[in-house]
């Protein structure tokens, strides 16, 4: 072969390997997976128990109901921020993250662990079916997310805000009777201004309001 048509063969095979690096990159690429965040472990006590005894006395049964997020869409799993300072009214969902599980059933598996460690807590359907407690069926809390976001009041600064609306019923056959209802507001600064920042400052402020529902708790008598 002579040598022109040598170098034609190998311009040939090199052009024929450009479009097929070129076709390759046309190739669609799959989508980016959103990352997904939960609350993390739970701590094994609440900062009361810290603060007191490391073997607390068991306190009155309590049944919890399911937990409401009105404000949120029903099975969601968005994770949502507000621009305070540009438009507070606002909610915007995170493209590329979610949580594990819609934030009423995060929050209600929290509360279940966390008041659990000082009490028997029974999902309300449970309790209906559960032997009497002298007499009583247990009562009834239910808790109802008013507020669940990453806040930012400047591009630089955010909080996770969690504001929960805690009830507490005692359950007597056909008549329930309010014995409280209180609401609860938490703000924990976020220490970055993303969703894994957002993330980990609405875990935080679940726990602290969660803290200070079980001790409401206690000066209601449960």
């Amino acid at each position: 072969m002579s040598p022109s048509r040598k170098t034609a063969v190998a311009s040939a095979g090199l052009a024929a390997a450009l479009i097929l690096l070129a076709g390759c990159s046309a190739l669609p690429q799959p989508p980016a997976q959103p990352a997904r965040y939960d609350f993390g472990l739970a701590p094994l006590s609440t900062p009361a128990q810290s603060a007191t005894s490391a073997a607390p006395q068991a306190r009155t049964p309590l049944a919890l109901a399911d937990v409401e997020a009105p404000a949120l869409s029903d099975g969601s799993t968005a994770m949502f921020y507000r621009l305070a300072y540009a438009n507070g009214q606002e909610l915007r969902p995170y493209q590329l993250a979610r949580w594990s599980q819609p934030p009423a059933l995060l929050l209600q598996q929290r509360l279940r662990s966390q008041l659990g460690l000082q009490r028997p807590v029974l999902a309300s359907s449970e309790s209906v079916a559960q032997p009497r407690l002298q007499g009583a069926v247990p009562t009834l809390l239910r808790v109802d997310i008013e507020e669940f976001s990453q806040v930012f009041d400047a591009p630089g600064s955010s909080a996770g805000v969690v504001r929960l609306r805690a009830t507490l019923v005692e359950q007597s056959g056909a008549v329930d009777r309010l014995l409280g209802q209180k609401v609860f507001e938490v703000r924990s600064p976020a220490a970055s201004g993303d969703a894994a920042g957002g993330a980990q400052a609405l875990a935080k402020a679940t726990d602290a309001a969660i803290a200070q529902i079980d001790a409401w708790l206690g000066q209601q008598g449960h």
